[in-house]
């Protein structure tokens, strides 16, 4: 019986890449705060949906937080935009005919609009937001700003 179990896993892992990695939170942040991998998200509008539905959590704002008050942040995006394969990667998109067909195809497809707006029907997500000022992410990042250990990270980011 295990055994079939752990086939099944195997196969559901195998056959259904979309589910079995799901979008964390700082995975959406890393992508989207590194401006030479923020043209993956956008140009297939399939792509893109897991990283829209992370946004609709609480978690994601917390998250964004965190790395906000990290200088370790601005620093990546700096350098992603000084990353030669970030202007390689915004043009082959913003000239490819292809992505903006793809995008009017998507807006005009009705499953596409559906996994967009099924996440706004579970109720889950409601008790995740009003759940969200006692969620331990919220409340560290709402308590960070009081660490003086995050100030001494801001003053000696020149030296590191």
């Amino acid at each position: 019986m295990k055994l079939n179990k752990l086939l099944l896993a195997l196969v559901a892992a195998v056959a259904m890449p979309a589910m079995a990695q799901q979008a964390t939170p700082e995975a959406v942040i890393e992508k989207m705060t590194d401006p030479s991998k923020t043209p993956e998200l956008m140009r297939d509008p399939k792509a893109a949906v897991p990283a829209m539905l992370a946004t609709m959590d609480p978690g994601f704002y917390a998250a964004m937080a965190n790395a906000s008050m990290d200088p370790a942040t601005y620093t990546r995006m700096v350098a992603g935009m000084m990353n030669p394969a970030m202007y390689t990667n915004w043009m082959s998109m913003m000239a490819d005919p292809n992505v903006y067909m793809k995008w009017m195809a998507a807006g005009m497809d009705p499953n596409f609009y559906t996994a967009m707006m099924t996440p706004f029907m579970n109720p889950n997500l409601y008790m995740k937001w009003l759940m969200s000022p006692m969620d331990p992410r919220v409340l560290s990042a709402a308590m960070t700003p009081l660490n003086p250990n995050m100030y001494m990270k801001w003053l000696t980011a020149p030296v590191d």
